[in-house]
């Protein structure tokens, strides 16, 4: 490429010339130096054969004088030689045998150089030896005797030793004149030819390139978009064709241009119509943009209200069946509650599908990112499902690889829902087998682990031809299916959703009748806060433990994890085998018994009985669902119960309590029954939600207030204090916030925590809850533990220093919800906060003196990541909002009262978390 480039640099004149001059030059030199060279060896020749046929006579001639000594004789002859050729013989000389001179023709200074050099025996022959501008040749003298003898002097060398030599001393200048001439010659010679190509070739780029180089003007013109131009030269040969060609192409694109501007003409016209036609569209879409996000506000308004108004008759529904379930009842009027109980949570489920599908379609679903404990999680959502599992007699069993991580960062309810979809719906279309649960580690880096789930069930399946569509909403596998089965369709798509918003996929297997398996992976933070709690299992470690389980998957899972606690492991797989160990008397530290593979509960019972003779801890796994015999048969002879499926911790929890204790359930059970002295207001305007409350709180509290509408309980706070305010949100007149905001006001009830019971769940609905002042929230309809668990919370001995905090500094609800209702974690990460808020004040001090933009974007940044997690949301708001000028480069000094207010803001959380973490650890 480099050379080609270089070659473009020369022109076609340059390219002939060069061309046509150097094959001329180059001949014309090779051929002068060769006959040049071949003149100079002709002279060198010739000169050399003048001096033998002056020489070698003379030597024939002289023989008999240099023999008889005769010096004048011999004299006579070199000097008649020499005036011969005086104008080509310098000098001649005869040497003896010794190689002393004997004659010379005239008297000369350099004789010494005609002497020979070497041994006189060495000159066999004529010798030639050239001394600058003279040429020196010598002959051998022979002794003559016979004309044999003479013939050999003149031809071949003589075989006797010469008595002398003859030296000759040639005048080289004519020889050297000759060869100047010939090389004068043939340069000039040269120089002709040359000078005659030149002219030859000058007509030649004549005639060729310069009409080239007219035609390269041409199409320049051409290329300018002078398309007039045309050559007009008459031409020779193949340049006239290429004139022509070139006349032709101008005329062609003259005629594609004349048609190609009409077109342009015409397409100007009609993008100009059509550019005004995009004008009026885009006003209208416009117009419809701004009824699309008024539509939107009105959706998310009636979702808001369609939540509320569906879910406060169900608050109803559900609340009183489930304390009429709590009253004597006949079995047949307990059934009837109990499908009432069951048939309202099925609708409250099939609303809240098509409550999360429509945020999932507006874009309005919102992800938390909160510490959790995964297989707390998975353990929560299985204790939901295991009963339906029971019901239907189905095994179900949950694996999670030892290597997936616990405490993770991320949003625990969507993964719990996704969990729920899938295991739901596996149960719901398994008829008999099992559902199996699988959780395993992908891959892992330092901070974030890609997990990946499997829910494998042995039910119905799903046919090919509608396995594209069963990610769509509101379908099913068929008709007959949903007939058959019920519910919305909305579940997997919902689950599809989530998962793709987490940023993970989904996907399943499936064949009719051989059942489903559904996968998903999920790519989750790792948490740095240690949520769950070590189990000493190493406790367990070479304890003999019998394990009876004729179930081949629960068998597995329970196998090898007793192997990772190192227990000395026996299995019994079925129940011959299982008597048959027990009748070799062994005992056992542990025996876990299965409640499966018994004929009856007498057998039952005889069993555990004798089971029980042979071990320190007999273990029942139930997941039978029949509670009667659970409580009359089985829990008198065991020493513990676990229902089943349970995670590796909460069993190995469960292993290492002594038989004597109870379960912690039970415990629960046994210890909260006596009411709890506080005095409670609860405000509602529907009657049914009211008397419901009260009627839940009469069993749990001392004393109970309600209010019908927001103005009666604002009269109430203002008359007397109370512990705690349950108050509803959406009332007539004077709703829960305007009423929560008259309270807080003044009266005796200021620092009272008030707790917004409300059916909406947007989580938008939710933080303007919580910013509004208000300390937590109870969901509709009421859960009787989550109640428990905020009485529990906002109990007077328990939190009096909480009460009286500042509630615009620290918002210890909101710290609560942050940390996913986990109290110790609220309280480190509030402590983390509090520990950073000194080096933090003195690094934006700093930073605000010196106008450091960097340092203070960085350090408000790492700031308002800290506030996410500790409620604070005056300090969150702040953070937020310098953030944001920072990032569009607003200058510090616009920036400098919402710094200053920051740095007042932080020094009341610092006070205020003093006060909540003191409270906590004198507690």
């Amino acid at each position: 490429m480099k050379s080609t480039g270089n070659l473009t640099k020369y022109s076609l004149r340059s390219w002939v010339l060069m061309l046509a001059l150097a094959p001329t030059i180059l001949v014309g030199v090779l051929l002068g130096s060769y006959f040049t060279i071949n003149r100079f060896y002709e002279l060198e020749d010739t000169l050399k054969e003048q001096g033998s046929n002056i020489l070698e006579p003379l030597a024939i001639a002289s023989a008999t004088d240099l023999a008889n000594n005769n010096r004048e004789a011999a004299k006579r002859l070199l000097a008649a030689a020499q005036l011969n050729k005086s104008t080509l013989v310098k000098s001649i000389a005869i040497f003896d045998g010794d190689n002393q001179l004997f004659v010379t023709s005239h008297y000369h200074k350099d004789f010494e150089l005609m002497r020979l050099s070497g041994e006189l025996g060495s000159l066999q022959q004529t010798q030639f030896d050239p001394v600058g501008d003279s040429l020196v040749v010598r002959t051998p003298i022979y002794a003559v005797t016979s004309l044999l003898a003479l013939d050999d002097v003149v031809g071949e060398p003589h075989a006797g030793k010469p008595i002398g030599y003859a030296a000759l001393l040639l005048n080289k200048e004519k020889a050297l004149l000759e060869q100047h001439r010939a090389a004068m010659a043939a340069v000039i010679i040269v120089l002709i030819g040359v000078q005659l190509n030149l002219l030859f070739t000058f007509r030649l780029v004549k005639n060729v390139t310069q009409p080239i180089t007219d035609m390269v003007r041409a199409v320049a013109k051409i290329r300018e978009g002078k398309l007039d131009t045309r050559l007009q030269e008459n031409l020779i040969g193949e340049l006239d064709l290429l004139k022509r060609g070139i006349n032709a192409m101008a005329g062609s694109l003259s005629e594609y241009h004349d048609e190609m501007q009409q077109n342009i003409d015409q397409a100007t016209s009609d993008l100009r119509e059509t550019l005004e036609q995009i004008e009026i569209q885009n006003v209208e879409l416009d117009l419809a943009k701004k009824r699309a996000l008024e539509a939107s506000r009105i959706k998310s308004e009636f979702l808001a209200n369609m939540s509320h108004e569906l879910r406060t008759p169900l608050n109803g529904v559900i609340g009183f069946a489930r304390q009429l379930m709590k009253t004597s009842l006949q079995d047949s009027q307990r059934d009837y509650i109990e499908t009432i109980e069951k048939s309202a949570s099925n609708l409250l489920t099939i609303i809240n599908d098509i409550l999360d599908f429509s945020k999932l379609e507006a874009g309005r679903m919102t992800f938390e990112n909160m510490p959790f404990s995964l297989r707390e999680c998975v353990d929560e959502t299985l204790k939901i499902l295991s009963p339906a599992a029971q019901e239907k007699q189905l095994e179900l069993v949950v694996d999670v690889a030892p290597d997936v991580p616990d405490n993770i960062n991320g949003d625990s309810k969507r993964l719990n829902q996704i969990l729920t979809n899938l295991v739901g719906n596996a149960v719901k279309f398994t008829d008999e087998g099992s559902v199996m649960l699988r959780m395993v580690v992908n891959q892992q880096c330092d901070d974030e682990v890609e997990l990946h789930c499997e829910v494998e069930d042995t039910g119905v399946g799903i046919d090919e031809s509608q396995q594209d569509v069963l990610f769509q909403a509101f379908g099913q596998a068929d008709s007959s299916i949903s007939r058959r089965f019920g519910g919305t369709g909305l579940g997997l798509v919902i689950t599809k959703r989530l998962v793709d918003q987490l940023g993970g996929q989904i996907g399943f297997t499936s064949r009719t009748g051989e059942g489903s398996t559904f996968w998903f992976t999920l790519s989750l933070k790792l948490s740095q806060f240690q949520l769950d709690v070590k189990q000493p299992v190493a406790r367990l470690k070479d304890k003999s433990v019998l394990l009876y389980e004729p179930r081949e998957l629960s068998r597995n899972v329970l196998q090898k994890r007793l192997r990772r606690w190192e227990m000395l492991l026996h299995v019994a797989e079925d129940i011959n085998q299982l008597q048959a160990i027990l009748a070799s008397g062994k005992h056992y530290h542990y025996i876990l018994l299965s409640c499966h593979g018994f004929d009856s509960p007498t057998h039952i019972d005889a069993v555990l009985k004798q089971a029980k003779q042979h071990t320190e801890a007999l273990v029942a796994l139930f997941d039978c669902g029949n509670q009667q015999v659970l409580n009359s048969v089985i829990r008198p002879i065991v020493d513990i119960v676990i229902q089943t499926p349970v995670s590796e911790a909460q069993m190995a929890k469960r292993l290492l309590e002594t038989p004597t204790e109870l379960p912690c359930e039970e415990q629960i059970n046994t210890s909260s029954n006596a009411p709890i002295n506080m005095s409670v207001l609860a405000v509602d305007d529907n009657y049914a939600n009211l008397k419901l409350i009260d009627t839940v709180l009469h069993e749990l509290v001392t004393n109970v207030s309600t209010a019908k509408n927001g103005e009666q309980a604002i009269e109430l706070c203002a008359q007397q204090p109370f512990d705690l305010i349950f108050m509803d949100i959406q009332m007539p007149g004077v709703d829960g916030i305007n009423a929560t905001a008259q309270i807080r006001a003044n009266g005796p009830n200021v620092n009272t925590p008030i707790i917004a019971v409300t059916a909406h769940t947007i989580q938008e609905e939710r933080d303007r809850i919580l910013s509004s002042g208000m300390d937590g929230y109870l969901p509709k309809p009421i859960d009787e533990v989550a109640l428990k668990s905020i009485l529990s919370r906002w109990h007077v001995g328990d939190s009096t220093a909480i009460q009286h905090q500042p509630q615009s500094s620290v918002n210890w609800a909101m710290c609560l919800v942050q940390a996913n209702n986990n109290e110790s974690l609220a309280i480190e990460m509030l402590q983390m906060l509090h520990d950073s808020i000194p080096e933090t004040h003195t690094t934006i001090e700093q930073a605000l003196e010196r106008h450091d933009h960097e340092v203070m974007l960085k350090t408000v940044h790492k700031l308002h990541g800290a506030c996410c997690y500790s409620g604070v949301p005056d300090l969150q708001k702040l953070c937020q909002t310098i953030e944001t000028g920072l990032k569009h480069a607003q200058p510090l000094d616009e920036l400098e009262p919402e710094v200053l207010e920051l740095l007042d803001e932080l020094t009341k959380v610092e006070s205020a978390a003093i006060e909540i973490i003191a409270a906590h650890h004198t507690d």
